[in-house]
């Protein structure tokens, strides 16, 4: 007992002493590791009567407790005592000016986007939402792509369950308006937004793209309000001198369906490496809304049409900018980002 008393004032002495981090920690490892005289003098206790025993071990675990509670303060103390040290010896001039950051601009993605929102807008559209993880049913059925369709495997699909998937294109907003709609016309929205789908990233292939689909129903829409929207949607992003031209092609939620290209703004439509020698350049797909999507939507199709299109924004971006690599929209380059900074 003596000598576990002895060990304790002698451990306390060193402690209040002891004037850095590493002379504390040698002082723990000394007085409480294996080696130390604590656990030394705990060997004596073979020896002991019972009672004897007990009483040393509880005054042996108090004089750990003691010495560890002692090393804890003195280390609060001393990481105290180390910061007002170094807070006073680092004089820090508040007047000297900060070090300029770099500063980002208007992603082009963003500035396609915002550019055709201001377009649609400005002809009495409105701008729709939905939700990026979506139900088969509105992804899928109700574009006219019922289950086991072939059409279907044109749209490689992340699927979460069976019913459940991240949206392959931005249709399905058009199909929860007409649905809230509840068969009266008329409708014009615009749906931009991410879609995803299970592509090989490449310079023109990206797992996560933008779309931004449109949709008009009234009654006596026809195709050639379809090409006289797209006619306005192509010189406003793409320049007043640019043309456009509709060829014939298949999207089940759409009867009839159209590609639609315009005319190379690098040529002027004679025909170059740009276009492949064919003076146009595909940019989007459209037609008149499939009647059957009209009647699952709770249209009536022998009083109400409509037209739809769908345009990639990324597409745009790559045309308008002259961009030959979808990746460089997703690499948070600055040196990419600051070409696009708006100097208004």
């Amino acid at each position: 007992m003596d000598e576990l008393l002895k060990i304790q004032e002698e451990a306390l002495a060193k402690i209040s002493a002891c004037a850095d981090a590493k002379e504390l920690n040698d002082l723990r490892v000394f007085y409480l590791g294996k080696k130390g005289p604590i656990q030394a003098a705990m060997k004596s206790m073979k020896t002991m009567a019972p009672e004897e025993r007990k009483t040393f071990g509880q005054v042996s675990n108090k004089t750990k407790q003691e010495i560890g509670q002692a090393i804890e303060e003195k280390k609060a103390y001393l990481e105290e005592k180390a910061l007002n040290e170094r807070l006073l010896a680092e004089d820090i001039d508040i007047s000297l000016p900060g070090n300029r950051l770099p500063v980002g601009s208007v992603h082009p993605l963003t500035r396609v986007k915002e550019d055709l929102e201001e377009l649609f807008l400005g002809m009495g559209y409105k701008v729709a939402e939905g939700p990026e993880v979506e139900s088969d049913h509105f992804n899928f059925e109700l574009m006219n792509l019922p289950k086991g369709h072939p059409a279907r495997d044109m749209q490689d699909t992340f699927y979460i369950d069976e019913n459940t998937l991240m949206r392959t294109h931005t249709s399905p907003v058009q199909a929860h308006v007409m649905l809230e709609a509840k068969g009266k016309g008329p409708i014009k929205v615009i749906c931009p937004g991410k879609t995803y789908r299970r592509d090989d990233d490449d310079a023109t292939h990206s797992h996560q793209f933008m779309q931004c689909e449109g949709l008009v129903i009234d009654k006596n829409i026809t195709m050639g309000d379809l090409k006289g929207t797209l006619d306005v949607f192509a010189k406003k992003m793409f320049g007043e001198k640019r043309e456009i031209r509709l060829r014939p092609s298949y999207f089940p939620f759409t009867e009839p369906s159209v590609e639609v290209d315009i005319s190379c703004a690098n040529c002027g439509g004679k025909g170059c490496a740009m276009c492949k020698g064919t003076g146009w350049i595909e940019v989007l797909g459209a037609g008149m809304v499939n009647p059957h999507v009209l009647e699952m939507c709770g249209f009536d199709p022998k009083e109400y049409q409509g037209f739809a299109f769908g345009i990639g924004l990324e597409r745009v971006a790559m045309l308008k900018y002259d961009i030959d690599n979808i990746r460089d929209f997703y690499n948070n380059d600055l040196r990419f980002l600051e070409q696009f900074e708006r100097k208004e």
